[in-house]
């Protein structure tokens, strides 16, 4: 099927309308592109027609009838040309945002291999590739995608069980567009006309103004940066294993280990940064020898360079956006196909963090290029076992990404509007039944400032859209502890409130997840549990089902003598903890405002909280912290919120962003 993209096209579509979109059941269906100026454009999709002229610009846009549930469709624009897209639904389109958290591939959370052997093809999956703008585009680069193992693996690990959850449920086909980026404030999220209208959030605008127009400020902050970045990631001496003969067919095997793929090498033992050479010998069938082959390999963290029959067939460097999670795909030219054994060897450069195969089995794959080659096109599995050699190895740097220099302007993607202008205004024209949001990491040190912006960012979403109810739900972040802090305090408790007062705005929701994080990892792996979450949300929010979506939430507190009793709402059944232990996690304080841990017994829909320490207590915290103890939930096994009974000054400054790890 024609993309719609070649040059040759008189009449052009942006990168959403394809093979395997999904448009928004019961909504008009919006298309949208360029043609020859007063060129008249036609269009079809399951019976319903509809026409319009483009401008003296070469624009055109128009409106099919919403349609019910249901395909596969062929959609058709022509004008002087005709486009044609095949394996068109009609169904839900959510859209999943944010950052690393959003972004994080299903490969890399727990239980992958399982979830993408459980099936997928009610979903179609469309991710938004990284960039920033200084002015908003009208287009992404991207492709709808079926989904199976393969295309599971690479996607958000949140908005796959999301989305699945969702289309068992309504039993309806599901489009997923995915658009996040690891490390990236909100602010670089919300369109600037947003952050101008709102007077504590222009200060931003004027800041970034200022510096982006300094030439010698540039300067200066792109000399400090390339000095950082030679302190902090590892530099690559040079390709010195290619030399040994180490992508040659004819090496020996003595002297290289085995290590079975995918997995990070820090997994099988090797503390080590640095480069790390990777082999395996494969038969090719007979009929595929002398035809272009497709090479495989999944996400490779940081760079590669990758060899066929001792050629290099690919490379990716750190000139890729997000290359640490970008999966590979070469081509092997048919000279370099031969039947019988072949060999493939891979020379991966760790300079930062994890090193390795990140993929998912299913992503390790080589196969016939065309699907029509003889011999059929079922592809030859890598997973497994894989000779390796340490070339260079390196004692691992622990950066601090906390003092890492920041160059304002459109590059950067810390600051205001870029990303909206790059990955997110080219998206509007598209409806949607809502979004998922899963972002703030970026943010935490700036909790009071967030509870402006990220209401501000919603709003104004929802006015790009002409939506004022366009269903919004996030996540609330989980614990971590980013840093200590005394009782009753952590940056990611402010962050945790703020986020919870944007459910004053109408049709929003929040997926807790304070139960589900990891100490000491920002990128805790459980998001099926987060994806359930959210789903929970949007069939209770959306679809109006009768499902449990939230856990208890604090109503008041009430003293009693020494004692304070707690109400919460939403305890389906009543309160339980995780554990059956007492519950832990409450805080109690008195008029000096120190802190206590509390003694905590459950009373029906209460929890009654004492301390020998405080016999006049004014007021309680519940997982309040970085990463604070917790156990309380509900019968339906869904987690009490973070709250505080208190309205004492908090501790997060409003100042600028500190630029965060994307990786």
């Amino acid at each position: 099927m024609s993309t719609g993209r070649e040059a040759r096209a008189e009449v052009r579509v942006p990168a959403l309308i394809g093979d395997h979109m999904v448009v928004e059941r019961g909504q008009p269906v919006r298309l949208w592109g360029t043609a020859a100026p007063g060129e008249v454009v036609r269009a079809a999709l399951a019976g319903q027609r509809g026409e319009t002229k483009a401008d003296a610009a070469g624009r055109w846009k128009l409106a099919l009838p919403a349609l019910p549930a249901g395909g596969p469709y062929v959609l058709t624009i022509d004008a002087s040309n005709k486009l044609a897209f095949s394996d068109v639904w009609s169904g839900e389109v959510w859209l999943a945002s944010g950052q690393s958290n959003m972004e994080l591939p299903l490969s890399r959370s727990a239980g992958a291999q399982e979830a993408a052997a459980g099936g997928c093809s009610g979903l179609r999956l469309f991710t938004v590739a990284t960039t920033t703008a200084a002015a908003p585009k009208s287009d992404v680069d991207g492709a709808w995608k079926g989904c199976d193992a393969e295309t599971a693996a690479a996607f958000s690990a949140v908005a796959f069980h999301f989305g699945r959850d969702l289309h068992r449920s309504l039993g309806v086909p599901v489009g997923l567009i995915h658009a996040s980026w690891g490390g990236t404030p909100a602010e670089a999220w919300t369109p600037r006309e947003a952050l101008l209208a709102e007077p504590a959030l222009r200060p931003m605008i004027d800041a970034y103004d200022e510096a982006a127009n300094d030439p010698a400020r540039q300067a200066e902050a792109r000399r400090q940066l390339a000095d950082w970045e030679a302190h902090n990631f590892q530099q690559d001496a040079g390709n010195k294993g290619e030399a040994k003969g180490y992508a040659r067919p004819d090496l020996p095997a003595k002297g290289w280990a085995k290590m079975d793929l995918p997995r990070v090498w820090e997994d099988a033992g090797l503390a080590i940064d640095g480069a790390v050479w990777f082999r395996r010998e494969i038969d090719i069938p007979a009929a595929w020898a002398g035809a272009d082959l497709a090479l495989s390999l999944g996400p490779l963290d940081d760079f590669d360079v990758t060899y066929w029959n001792g050629e290099r067939v690919g490379a990716t460097g750190a000139d890729t956006p997000q290359y640490w999670s970008v999966p590979r795909h070469y081509t092997v030219p048919a000279r370099l196909a031969r039947a019988g054994r072949n060999v493939i060897a891979v020379r991966v450069f760790d300079h930062y963090g994890n090193g390795g195969f990140s993929g998912a089995a299913a992503q390790l794959t080589v196969g016939p290029a065309k699907s029509d080659a003889k011999g059929g096109a079922a592809p030859l599995l890598l997973a497994g076992a894989w000779l390796y050699k340490i070339e260079k190895g390196l004692k691992p740097i622990v950066a601090d990404f906390g003092k890492r220099p920041r160059v304002p302007g459109p590059d950067d993607f810390n600051s205001p509007s870029v990303i909206w202008n790059g990955m997110i205004a080219p998206l509007v024209p598209y409806p949607l039944a809502g979004v998922i949001w899963y972002q703030g990491e970026s943010n935490a040190s700036r909790a009071a400032q967030y509870r402006t912006l990220f209401p501000t960012l919603i709003r104004s979403w929802r006015a790009a859209h002409a939506s004022p109810a366009l269903p919004f739900l996030f996540v609330q972040l989980p614990g971590f502890e980013s840093s200590p802090a005394p009782l009753g305090q952590g940056e990611w408790a402010e962050l945790r409130e703020a986020q919870a007062a944007a459910l004053q705005l109408p049709e929003t929701g929040m997926a807790v997840t304070i139960d589900i994080g990891e100490a000491h990892d920002i990128h805790p792996k459980n998001k099926r549990e987060v994806g359930r979450r959210l789903a929970l949300q949007a069939l209770a929010l959306v679809y109006k089902k009768d499902v449990i979506a939230t856990g208890p939430m604090y109503r008041a507190a009430k003293r009693q003598g020494a004692a304070i009793r707690v109400r919460f709402t939403s305890v389906a059944g009543g309160l339980v903890t995780t554990d059956g232990a007492p519950p832990r996690g409450f805080l109690i304080a008195g008029a000096d405002r120190i802190w206590h841990p509390a003694d905590a017994r459950i009373d029906g829909d209460f929890v009654v909280l004492t301390s020998p320490e405080v016999s006049e207590p004014l007021a309680i915290r519940y997982a309040w912290g970085n990463d604070p103890p917790n156990n309380l939930r509900s019968q339906a096994d869904l987690p009490a919120a973070p709250f505080r009974s208190d309205d004492w000054p908090l501790t997060a400054p409003v100042a600028a962003a500190a630029a965060a790890p994307a990786k």
